[in-house]
């Protein structure tokens, strides 16, 4: 058995490997500075940090300390997760080491990215925490700070604005052939860089090859034979044929969904929450389809921005136009989020943090949220820039409250256009209106008995008495203080506190929202904080009532909220006394349904002398006064109307969204070492000083200046935007970004390899109006896209990367066009657009059947689960912004191709649609199966 190390030894191991893997990649420092150093900040620097204390000898604020090591010897081997005492330690799994930190339990995704970063073999970045070296370890200096200021930030080249240039011409000493091969000023600055070279371009792809690589690129999906067939015999030159076929490729509703596809990859597009309750988002679709529609009508690029980040603010001209608008802010609230975090304000920063690294991805290129914690360590964004845009998102409400004991996501209600609105304001006067009339039957059914009690059988819904609720600690009886419903009401004498609780269990007769009602009677000696935890079918909430107050509904009844239940689900209110500062009453529950409203369950009899458990069989006899059952029979009537009423009425439609925190708007406090409650000196709400070349604006009073940030970021001059979507848009294209790092065009990422032909598309792409299909086209009717993928042999020496662009790249099918491509083959592929895809009776995506046949973009983006298709072929990372997937060749591929029951099912299908027609021969069947599925005839060995 190993000994028992202490908190020191465990990271001592640190000591070997921090700050010395080299080779990490930008992605992996990014995770360290995003996700591992505000974990070490918040959790370790306490005990190991010049700021605090250094037990042990050990340091482990910056890299230098770690190498140095403490007292003890290793505890951590890079890339060995199980082998690792560091990780046994933070598990609290194994008496042999002492369990870390010693105070409370890191939380289970603290430890997963523990995990993750030992996995990765442990990097962390190198000048700017080694750049002190000894002596500031030894003296306790702050490492000085290498990464660009501001000032030398401006003179980089992603933050100069782009250059204006011509197409350069070729020399007249290259080879004839790149002389006389552009057919576009495109084309021009790629053969430009070939002559300096000394390279010259591999040959056109054949017309076949062509139409298929644009059909992919263009539709994702497999070209049809007849059009495939069509295309090859046009007699017009290519050039002149294929621009025709392209110009209907980008006029046909596949194009939104091909292109919408990689735009949901940038913007972490997911249907369910993540984490460890995961939560479905059922309206997420909508967001879905909007960008398919709004790429689709090709929607000006900065508009499409705009709207994605304030669109809930902008001006709309109709219904229609201002339901999309809301649709898109569904961009800032789809990201991974853990509703159920009990720290709020971690919670809420966490949220921020998550928003500004997705739209630094997405639309900069820039990995903002490294500065969290610090100044980046690399790019000119002081820490400071960060809360300036920071106090802009905290001015937002992503989520309903931050009160929940499990937060829920903002929903707004989507305007509708005149007719249908006409119709839901009618029916909501309706509803209104029967529902007047219900409460004023219902509180002349409410009348006390003998002033005393009031019978339970006429109440509305589903009502239990305090004797059907399970009872924990000595809780009395009392009828001392009246009206109150049943026999009676328990008190906690006001003792015990802590000890306490009542429990309602109700019995859900039908899945659907329910308004909960508590009934407690009111008197100056009541508890003024009495908490009660309702557990719902999308998580707990706890609410507190004061009960000095006197009950608003009906005389006993105060409103806990609208929940939804389940069907037979395990629901429940508990009343406890733990806290409270009086005397704690609970007498009854009512729950009323919202939207399908089932019949009123049968009341429980109040008081029975047989126990609860043979109560619960009984139900209270009829009122003995004959009006007072009349007046029982008319609510029920009532009710009956109602629930008819509002199942068959029109419903207004729900979004993802966000809304300006009213109340709360303004700037935010710098959070030290990026711990929510850390509070530092406050930041004016701004923007990136280094890519603001006018100033920060005036924000618009009571706004939260998302608006103003929308503009920023969409301003042709923005150095960055216009840059980043042109680079991922060749990069998808053509297999390779210009710059490829597509996602960071910071210090870390990768220089462009043709700089001025990346300012030329940039500047091309704002003057014709942010428009990407004339994007689009222009680099797929270029030579340089209808180059085919063979290398000459000057072009695989000289240049092994391809960087240069003189063949087409090679590149696997994606998930989702391997699953299309399947489908089409075998003629099953639905190509409905747009709608809902998750069935109205799933609650969880656990158990989930991935049985349709439509597009793949329609298949359900679960966080926690995956298509297995999707999985194995290397679908985006969706807890993250992603422009551009990596690409691995791995067995299970292949094991999935021959061996997966879905492929196997659509072969079969493929084999009679290919078998179907009787008067073809073999031969013509082997054709006519290649032709459909490869795009081409067979080769001679093939057809042997």
């Amino acid at each position: 058995m190993l000994p028992r190390f202490p908190c020191s030894a465990l990271f001592a191991a640190l000591a070997l490997i921090g700050g010395s893997v080299r080779g990490a990649d930008a992605g992996d420092l990014e995770f360290f500075e995003k996700k591992i150093r505000p974990l070490l900040a918040e959790r370790c620097y306490e005990c190991h940090s010049a700021e605090k204390k250094i037990k042990a000898g050990l340091r482990l604020d910056h890299a230098e300390g770690w190498r140095r090591g403490g007292d003890s010897g290793p505890a951590l081997v890079p890339g060995n997760v199980e082998g690792s005492a560091l990780i046994k330690a933070i598990r609290y799994s194994g008496l042999e080491f002492e369990s870390m930190p010693p105070k409370s339990q890191l939380t289970r995704e603290e430890t997963a990215l523990l995990e993750e970063w030992v996995r990765r073999g442990a990097p962390a970045p190198e000048g700017p925490m080694a750049g002190a070296a000894t002596a500031a370890v030894a003296t306790g200096a702050k490492p000085r700070q290498v990464g660009l200021t501001v000032a030398e930030g401006k003179k980089f080249w992603a933050f100069a604005p782009p250059a204006k240039s011509a197409a350069p011409a070729i020399p007249a000493t290259a080879h004839a052939a790149v002389r006389a091969w552009p057919r576009t000023d495109l084309d021009r600055f790629i053969a430009a860089e070939w002559a300096a070279k000394g390279l010259s371009p591999a040959r056109d792809a054949g017309r076949a090859a062509l139409f298929r690589r644009a059909s992919f690129d263009l539709t994702g999906l497999p070209p049809a034979p007849e059009a495939l067939n069509a295309f090859e015999r046009d007699p017009r030159a290519t050039p002149e044929a294929f621009a025709a076929a392209v110009d209907a490729m980008l006029a046909s509703p596949q194009f939104g969904e091909r292109w919408g596809r990689r735009w949901l990859d940038v913007a972490r597009f997911a249907e369910s929450s993540g984490g460890g309750r995961t939560l479905l988002f059922k309206d997420a679709w909508r967001y879905r389809d909007y960008v398919v529609e709004a790429l689709n009508r090709d929607l000006p690029f900065d508009r499409f921005i705009r709207e994605q980040l304030a669109g809930d603010l902008l001006p709309a001209a109709a219904p229609a136009d201002q339901r999309r608008q809301i649709t898109a802010t569904a961009f800032l609230a789809l990201g991974p989020t853990n509703y159920e975090e009990q720290n709020k304000d971690a919670l809420r920063m966490d949220i921020v943090d998550e928003q500004i690294d997705t739209l630094g991805k997405a639309f900069l290129g820039m990995t903002i949220a490294c500065a969290r914690c610090h100044d980046h360590k690399f790019d000119p964004i002081p820490n400071r820039d960060y809360y300036a845009l920071a106090g802009i998102l905290r001015s937002t409400h992503t989520l309903h409250n931050y009160t929940d004991n499990v937060a829920k996501w903002v929903e707004a209600t989507l305007p509708a256009d005149p007719g249908v609105e006409a119709e839901l304001v009618a029916h909501e006067a309706k509803v209104a209106a029967l529902e007047k009339q219900i409460k004023k039957r219902r509180a002349s059914v409410s009348a006390p008995v003998a002033g005393k009690s009031v019978a339970l059988t006429a109440l509305a819904g589903i009502v239990l008495d305090d004797q059907q609720a399970k009872v924990v600690g000595a809780w009395s009886t009392s009828a001392t203080v009246s009206p109150y419903l049943g026999s009676g009401y328990l008190t906690d004498n006001n003792a015990d506190k802590g000890q306490r609780t009542v429990t309602f269990t109700p019995v859900i007769p039908q899945t659907g929202r329910y308004e909960v009602r508590f009934a407690y009677t009111a008197q100056p000696n009541r508890a003024t904080n009495v908490p009660i935890t309702i557990l719902h079918a999308d998580g707990e909430s706890t609410v507190v009532v004061n009960e000095r107050e006197a009950p608003p509904l009906d005389g006993h009844f105060i409103s806990l909220g609208t929940f939804r239940f389940e069907q037979d689900g395990a629901g429940y209110v508990l009343v406890a006394n733990e806290g409270t500062d009086g005397f704690v009453i609970v007498d009854a529950l009512q729950l009323i349904a919202t939207d399908a409203r089932p019949e009123p369950a049968p009341v429980v009899l109040a008081g029975s002398t047989d126990g609860p458990k043979k109560a619960a069989k009984k139900t209270m006899r009829e009122p003995a006064d004959p009006e007072a059952r009349k007046a029982a029979a008319e609510l029920r009537l009532l009710e009956a109307d109602l629930k008819k009423l509002t199942a068959a009425g029109p419903k207004r439609d729900l979004a993802m969204s966000v809304r300006e925190a009213t109340g709360e708007i303004g700037d935010t406090e710098i959070r030290i070492r990026g711990v929510a409650r850390n509070l530092g000196a406050k930041v004016p709400r701004g923007f990136l000083q280094v890519a603001a070349p006018g100033g920060m604006p005036q924000f618009s009073p009571g706004e939260s200046g998302r608006r103003e940030l929308a503009e920023w970021i969409a301003s042709a001059e923005n150095p960055l935007t216009a840059r980043v979507i042109a680079n991922r848009a060749w990069a998808w294209l053509m297999g390779a970004g210009l710059v490829r790092t597509v996602d960071n065009f910071g210090t870390t990422g990768e220089p462009p390899s043709h700089p001025a032909l990346l300012d030329y598309l940039a500047r091309q792409f704002v003057a014709d109006g942010w428009s990407l299909k004339k994007f689009v086209r222009s680099v797929v009717l270029s030579r340089t896209y209808q180059l085919a993928a063979g290398a000459t042999a000057e072009a695989a020496r000289l240049d092994p990367d391809n960087r240069l662009f003189s063949h087409a790249n090679r590149r696997r099918l994606e998930a989702e066009e391997i699953r299309d491509a399947i489908l089409t083959v075998s003629g099953q592929l639905d190509l409905a657009v747009g709608g809902p895809n998750i069935g109205g009776g799933t609650t969880s995506e656990y158990g989930y059947a991935f049985t349709d046949t439509r597009r793949s973009l329609y298949t359900p983006a679960f966080r926690n689960r995956r298509l297995e298709l999707f999985e194995v072929f290397d679908f985006a990372d969706i807890n993250a912004s992603v422009g551009q997937r990596a690409a691995s060749v791995v067995a299970p591929q292949a094991l999935y191709l021959m061996n997966h029951p879905f492929v196997s099912e659509q072969a079969k299908f493929a084999a009679q649609r290919t078998l179907a027609p009787a008067d073809r021969t073999a031969s013509a069947r082997v054709d006519e199966a290649y032709r459909v599925a490869l795009g081409r005839a067979p080769s001679p060995r093939a057809r042997a």
